[in-house]
């Protein structure tokens, strides 16, 4: 699923999105309709100081009635305070609600997240990712609550406003009526256009996003390789984008105002030529013309925000779509309705004829079979690119194979549930990812119920003992984000320390040490060798004691299986694959006897 080919292709069908929403508007719905009815009110007040002129004019201005002159500008105030305190409420439960909506969305749509397969996350930036999982939630659920309110305050404004100007005169309140149902007609016409650009601006949004983040993370690389210009121009040019796309929605969609505020002057023309004839004629009071136009001018900004709420919410509606998209995807790699619980492994694994591609038609491997009994080593050599990776990938089921078959003690893992299948691999990989928090944190991840001495043992076994007692806080010390506090040797061995309290029959190492000097390789390849005691092991590394120990070796070229042996077998092979390998890469790195 590439986040880039987002459709909203249910953006306008209102009553669906509304059935999908409504579980979790329903916890809060009754303070959503206790906000909703302080709406009514808030709203209706709106008509009370074009009510007024009519008495005033008439009765103060026009037949001197000084009581009403002392009451009316009281009244007046004391509606403002009331509204005053309405409005305060109703948008207090208007945020409440909205933020426990989309509270609910975003915790839903993280926990999709974290079980997407891991090629969602090969074909998906990571600005694009958090603009769709935290931007989407934001704009789909605060918005339909606001909106909403928004819809209901200033819908009761203009009923009340029109209910004053029916009062005032019913012939120029049809004459109102009418400049209203023509005002709204812009609205329908560019919804089309917003799901078109809004759709647009989560891509662009979403590269934004991940520029920022490779500056950041590859900031290295950006210095060492002057690369600062490109990056400076890549943002140039998606701010250009993102400009364009604004002013495209703006060429199609600034002249609603305009010409709503154009139809309204129209109306109020009509009405002062109209009106004066029903002055003149004695059918109208001065006071209830005034307070019929007062009404008239104030309709304009109800109407207005009536408007662009309404645009408003065609936007909500597009992201709530977009949101519903994500939680409709199902993974590709889930578990089968008979899956099982894996017990562990007793006699060892085969990879009978497996093939697979990431892309389609561009196969990776090519009908791969060997087998791996309990307890053996195997290490995993190759070109790069040859697929040495993906086969350890395929083993947790990271990937599914497209054919052939991977099992464990002669049943398919497929047949295992992915969590208890997960739950029996160790891996440690080349660059291994420390999450922030401490070091205590980081190791238990391998196993949350590990005990002090399971954990003592996890630091011993993977020589961390003298780098904690340096340490400020020791192994409660607050790794910097990725453990970036840390060398990469002492990263390594926390992953190690991680791999090892999980206790796992299977461990698998990929590159573990080739990105280390040789200082730091040698510590962690000690912290290795204890890690793999008595375990069954898939080993991809560079280092010539690890492979040369190993009970078999594969040689991996091109996807297929060119060679299986021992390091001593293999070494007999004239114009051996391995044999090459060895001479170009290992030589350099053996020890005299």
């Amino acid at each position: 699923m590439k986040l880039k080919y987002t459709q909203a292709s249910s953006a306008f069908n209102y009553r669906w999105l509304m059935s999908r929403i409504f579980p979790y508007i329903k916890p809060f719905f009754g303070r959503i309709i206790i906000g909703f009815l302080v709406a009514i009110p808030v709203g209706m007040l709106d008509g009370v100081v074009a009510f007024a002129l009519n008495p005033y004019l008439d009765q103060v201005i026009g037949k001197k009635n000084m009581l009403l002159a002392a009451i009316i500008p009281f009244g007046v105030v004391f509606f403002a305070a009331v509204q005053g305190g309405l409005r305060y409420l109703n948008d207090y439960l208007t945020d409440w609600t909205s933020q426990k909506i989309t509270n609910a969305v975003k915790v839903d749509l993280f926990s999709k997240l974290v079980y997407m397969d891991t090629s969602f996350f090969d074909q998906n930036a990571s600005g694009l990712v958090l603009s769709r999982y935290l931007g989407d939630p934001d704009s789909a659920s605060r918005g339909i609550v606001e909106n909403i309110k928004l819809i209901m305050t200033s819908g009761f404004g203009a009923l009340s406003l029109i209910a004053v100007m029916l009062y005032s005169s019913w012939r120029l309140a049809l004459i109102g009526v009418m400049v209203l149902c023509v005002a709204f007609i812009p609205v329908l016409l560019i919804r089309n256009r917003i799901k078109s650009v809004s759709n647009k601006g989560v891509i662009i949004g979403g590269n934004i996003t991940t520029n920022f983040n490779e500056t950041y993370s590859g900031n290295r690389v950006m210095t060492a390789y002057c690369l600062q210009e490109r990056q400076k121009n890549n943002f140039k040019t998606q701010v250009q984008d993102s400009f364009d796309l604004a002013m495209s929605l703006t060429k199609r969609a600034g002249w609603m105002s305009p010409l709503m505020y154009l139809i309204a002057s129209i109306g109020i023309a009509i009405v002062l030529a109209f009106g004066t004839q029903l002055i003149l004629s004695g059918q109208m009071t001065i006071g209830s013309f005034a307070s019929f136009v007062m009404s008239l001018l104030l309709l304009y900004k109800p109407v207005k925000t009536l408007g662009n709420t309404l645009t408003g919410i065609q936007n909500v509606f597009v992201s709530m779509s977009r949101v519903f998209e994500l939680f409709d995807y199902t993974p590709e790699i889930i578990d089968k309705e008979d899956a099982i619980d894996m017990p562990g492994l007793s006699e060892g694994i085969k990879i009978e004829d497996i093939c697979f591609e990431y892309i389609e038609d561009q196969p990776v491997l090519k009908g791969i079979n060997f087998e791996i009994k309990k307890g053996e080593t195997i290490a995993i050599v190759g070109n790069s690119g040859g697929g040495k990776t993906t086969i350890v990938n395929l083993l947790p089921r990271f990937y599914d194979v497209n054919s052939g078959a991977i099992k464990f003690d002669g049943v398919d893992i497929r047949n295992f549930k992915i969590k208890s299948l997960r739950q029996n691999i160790a891996m440690v990989f080349q660059d291994n990812f420390l999450y922030s928090g401490t070091i205590r944190e980081n190791i238990l991840m391998g196993n949350p119920d590990a005990t002090s001495e399971d954990l003592e043992k996890a630091i011993k076994s993977a020589h961390l003992q003298e780098m904690i007692a340096y340490l400020p806080n020791g192994v409660d010390t607050e790794l910097g984000e990725r453990g970036a506090t840390l060398s990469g040797g002492q990263r390594q061995r926390v992953a190690i320390a991680r791999a090892m309290i999980k206790n796992t029959p299977i461990v698998i190492l990929d590159e573990a040490t080739s990105a280390l000097d040789n200082k730091s390789e040698a510590i962690v390849q000690l912290a290795l060798d204890n890690l793999i005691k008595n375990k069954t092991v898939f080993v991809i590394a560079h280092r010539l004691s690890t492979i040369k120990n190993a009970n078999r070796i594969a040689v991996i070229n091109e996807g297929k299986l060119a060679e299986l042996g021992t390091h001593e077998e293999l070494m007999q092979i004239d114009e051996g694959k391995y044999k090459h390998l060895y001479e170009m890469q290992f030589r350099k790195q053996e020890v005299p006897a």
